[in-house]
C-alpha cells in the first residue's frame, strides 16, 4: 500500500526528500493528536500521512510552512522603526535639542572609490629583531 501511495505523492511533491519531511511531519501531528483527513483503514500514521497528500485533503504547502514554523528556534518580529532615536546623556550629562538630530551623507559608489584612491596605505615598519 505505501508503495503505491509515494507513487501517487509524486505528482503533489516532485522531489521524495521534501515527501518524506513532509509526511514524517504530518505523521508526527498525527501522533500528537491532529484529525485525520481520511480513512484510517488500519493504516499506520505514516501511510496515512502520505495518503492525505497523495489525496490532497492536506496542502503540502501548507505542511512544509508548518514544518518550518516548528523547527524554527528563533522568530524575528519586524517592528517599524522610528525616524529619530534621541542619544543616551551620560551620566550627569543633559542632551541639547541640536545634539538630537544627526546628518546623514549618502555617497555614491564613484565618490566612494574617488576617496579611497587617495588613501595612502601606512608605510612599512621594520620587523623588530628577535636576536636581541
Amino acid at each position: 500500500m505505501a508503495r503505491v501511495t509515494v507513487e501517487d505523492c509524486i505528482d503533489k511533491v516532485p522531489n521524495r526528500f521534501d515527501l518524506v519531511l513532509l509526511a514524517s511531519h504530518r505523521a508526527r501531528m498525527i501522533s500528537s493528536g491532529s484529525q485525520i483527513t481520511v480513512d484510517r483503514d488500519n493504516d499506520k500514521n505514516p501511510v496515512v500521512s502520505l495518503r492525505e497528500i497523495a489525496e490532497t485533503t492536506v496542502s503540502p504547502e501548507d505542511l512544509q510552512e508548518d514544518l518550518i514554523h516548528s523547527l524554527q528556534k528563533y522568530v524575528e518580529v519586524d517592528e517599524p522603526e522610528s525616524d529619530s532615536v534621541p542619544l543616551i546623556a551620560g551620566s550627569g550629562g543633559s542632551v541639547d535639542a541640536d545634539d538630537t538630530e544627526v546628518a546623514v551623507e549618502h555617497m555614491s559608489e564613484e565618490e566612494l572609490l574617488k576617496g579611497l584612491e587617495g588613501l595612502t596605505p601606512p608605510e612599512e615598519q621594520p620587523e623588530p629583531d628577535d636576536a636581541e
